[in-house]
């Protein structure tokens, strides 16, 4: 669980390139479990990956989804992994160009159920006082090797793509 003390690292990510599936969804009618369960079992097929890292992507239509929040606005939701190229792409498995660009990491530690107050934090507390603004770029988080679900000692990286206060 996120503390209101913590400060992300600010990186530039380069552009990268993800295979994956997606669905349209909302935070009301919250699609993700589908979406990853439907993902996992054929993650095996993608035979040109980078690491083991998994991508959960979130897509949204403007930057307006924000600054007029309805939870039951629809975004695009991906479950991917990054690959080398699209030479060869599973069949109902879908590209995405993911743009480089600056962004503000966080960690969340702890079972995933409890993301909301951390995006809470980060939404609510660390954007409007810190020296950016949200930036019109995917929004994703990486489940690496210390990503254990709901387990209490899980962590994933949240990357909130972010660019100066004019």
């Amino acid at each position: 669980m996120m503390n209101d003390t913590q400060q992300p690292v600010i990186k530039t990510l380069p552009p990268k390139l993800l295979i994956g599936k997606r669905i349209q969804t909302s935070l009301t009618d919250n699609k993700t479990f589908e979406l990853w369960r439907s993902f996992m079992p054929r993650r095996s097929e993608i035979i040109n990956n980078i690491g083991t890292d998994l991508y959960s992507m979130q897509v949204y239509k403007s930057p307006a989804h924000f600054e007029n929040y309805n939870p039951s606005a629809l975004f695009e939701k991906w479950a991917a992994v990054e690959v080398s190229d699209f030479d060869i792409v599973p069949v109902d498995m879908e590209t995405y160009q993911l743009p480089g660009g600056l962004y503000a990491v966080f960690i969340h530690k702890g079972p995933a159920s409890a993301g909301g107050k951390t995006f809470q934090y980060i939404y609510g507390t660390w954007v409007p006082a810190s020296d950016y603004v949200l930036d019109d770029r995917p929004h994703f988080e990486i489940l690496g090797e210390k990503y254990k679900n709901e387990d209490p000692d899980s962590e994933e990286e949240i990357w909130i793509p972010i660019k100066p206060k004019i």
